[in-house]
């Protein structure tokens, strides 16, 4: 992967019509999804693996300075970064981890208390969650980005279920976790939430 690579994909060239720079901005989106989702099916398993672990260690050592005792993970799809290495670490830390699960579509997520070794099922849109378990409002959010920029705005799938999140209050910290080659240049929208910082394997 390279971001090189997806800029050039998704920019409009000197000769393209002229339409394609009044592109709107949920167009614009929709078209580096693609880019980005290409991207990361081309990644080797070993370029992948790298990344995790450099995400991974990064992760921790920034939480090794922080005052934090629940984080809201995620179970990984669509090949995002896989954290179950540093999740493991810090369960034995003693740090309370819970996982995201979708209500409606268009409502915002609640979090489950979960351990990492505890059983998960499919939920009615795919995704993994706890079978059971405790409601709580998580401190900080580890959330996946397929893309992001440099002002911090988070592109996902298109669900708006972690803007929805994160307009409620208190607003937990929001940490996006991304591959270092998926910041692209997207305008935001008047939905789009900035996260509070980045960590990526660049």
């Amino acid at each position: 992967m390279t971001t090189s690579r997806i800029a050039r994909d998704t920019t409009p060239s000197d000769t393209a019509d002229t339409s394609a720079n009044t592109r709107s901005p949920a167009s614009e989106k929709s078209a580096l999804r693609t880019s980005l989702l290409a991207a990361r099916k081309d990644m080797t398993p070993a370029a992948k693996a790298a990344a995790e672990a450099a995400i991974c260690v990064r992760l921790l050592a920034w939480l090794q300075t922080q005052e934090i005792a629940s984080i809201g993970v995620y179970h990984p799809i669509r090949q995002e970064p896989d954290l179950h290495l540093a999740y493991n670490a810090l369960s034995t830390q003693g740090v309370h981890l819970s996982l995201p699960i979708i209500r409606g579509k268009e409502l915002p997520l609640e979090f489950v208390r979960w351990t990492p070794g505890e059983a998960l099922v499919k939920d009615a849109m795919g995704t993994s969650v706890p079978a059971q378990g405790e409601i709580v409002q998580p401190q900080a959010l580890l959330i996946p980005c397929l893309g992001f920029n440099a002002a911090r705005l988070r592109l996902g799938y298109g669900g708006g279920f972690y803007d929805r999140t994160l307009a409620k209050t208190p607003r937990p910290l929001a940490i996006g976790i991304a591959y270092a080659d998926a910041l692209v240049e997207f305008d935001g929208q008047a939905h789009d939430i900035a996260l509070d910082m980045m960590i990526t394997d660049g």
